[in-house]
């Protein structure tokens, strides 16, 4: 049937790699790669059929995404494949995906490992709401205007970074959003040396200015604390207590929910407790 998959790939285990993933991957007509050299050493590693495959990357995009468009009207399946992790995610794939949408060829996510996520869940800030920001422009003046547009975002908020930009990165971060402001650095995620370090962004520009860094990243960092005006918007608050009410519902203990919320959602504690305990009495 004529279907992109679009197949998350290991991004250093290849444990990772789904039972699911595997039989895409093996009964696909052809594969679309990042890399196609690297695609034949998963498909070796993991003891899979040789496929014909055609090489996809930001370069070749919109030539190739026609070539792949026109074998899946055809009748055609293709797995997509990054060199590591979720395809279409800061990746060229995602014109290929907007393409078979506009031509109604069904696309399906083969769900696997994501760096972002795997960062994120580590990181220890808050999970509830989050924004990708995915690598920033090496333009000095469009990296800084994206900066600036984050100044007042109060979501965590998830970068990349290659390590040979990394302390430059780490100096705008700072200088944006203040040296205080919290960051959760992952490097080598599900490999031998993987490593998370967590601290504030003064304390990783003074860390890596030491050691070199080494490795791809996943920065994680704090949003931005909410003003006390907003604080007890009492939209806001009936908007957090039903999120409590919601994960009591689910098993959790109204001290932990609220604990939970309140960070989440930038209201205070004690009057998020008050409001939930009076909607309870009324």
């Amino acid at each position: 049937m004529s279907t992109l998959y679009l197949v998350a790939t290991p991004i250093g285990n290849l444990g990772d790699l789904s039972p699911r993933a595997r039989e895409v991957l093996a009964s696909v007509d052809f594969i679309a790669a990042e890399d196609t050299r690297v695609a034949q050493k998963l498909l070796n590693a993991c003891g899979l059929p040789k496929k014909p495959m055609l090489s996809y990357y930001e370069h070749n995009r919109r030539a190739r995404g026609e070539e792949v468009l026109a074998r899946l009207r055809a009748g055609e399946s293709c797995a997509l494949v990054t060199d590591a992790g979720t395809p279409a995610i800061s990746d060229p794939g995602e014109d290929l995906v907007a393409l078979c949408a506009e031509s109604d060829v069904p696309v399906i996510p083969i769900p696997g490992c994501c760096a972002a996520v795997c960062a994120l869940a580590v990181s220890g800030l808050p999970t509830g709401r989050w924004c990708f920001e995915g690598f920033l422009s090496v333009n000095k003046k469009a990296r800084h205007e994206h900066l600036d547009m984050l100044k007042t975002e109060s979501r965590t908020m998830i970068f990349y970074e290659a390590p040979h930009k990394l302390c430059a990165t780490l100096r705008d971060l700072a200088e944006a959003f203040g040296g205080t402001r919290r960051v959760s650095l992952s490097r080598e995620l599900t490999k031998l040396h993987e490593q998370t370090l967590r601290m504030t962004l003064d304390e990783a520009v003074t860390y890596f200015s030491q050691t070199p860094p080494r490795g791809e990243f996943v920065l994680i960092v704090q949003g931005a604390p909410v003003l006390d005006g907003t604080q007890d918007d009492p939209d806001r608050l009936a908007a957090a207590a039903v999120e409590v009410r919601r994960r009591m519902a689910n098993g959790q203990t109204q001290k932990d929910a609220v604990k939970a919320v309140s960070a989440e959602a930038g209201v205070k504690k004690n009057t998020l407790y008050r409001f939930v305990l009076e909607a309870k009495e009324e």
